[in-house]
């Protein structure tokens, strides 16, 4: 009773692989404006440590998921 292997696929296109990395790491330089703004134009004492982490976070997500996607888009497999 051998068991028929089926290859492994990407659940995205690989069509969508090019748009997703413009979009997502667009998405995240424009978080990280956004924080580096934030951290010029606020003081010492006005600033939040949560909203920090948060604009950080969110930015590090899009930026390396967009990373992933041009790596993928341009025939990198990681």
């Amino acid at each position: 009773m051998a068991s028929q292997a089926k290859p492994i696929t990407s659940p995205i296109s690989d069509v969508y692989y090019p748009s997703l990395a413009v979009v997502m790491i667009g998405i995240g330089l424009i978080v990280t404006a956004s924080f580096f703004i934030y951290e010029a134009t606020s003081s010492k004492k006005t600033r939040s440590l949560a909203k920090e982490l948060i604009a950080g976070t969110v930015a590090s997500v899009f930026l390396g998921f967009g990373s992933l996607f041009l790596l993928l888009a341009s025939g990198v497999y990681v």
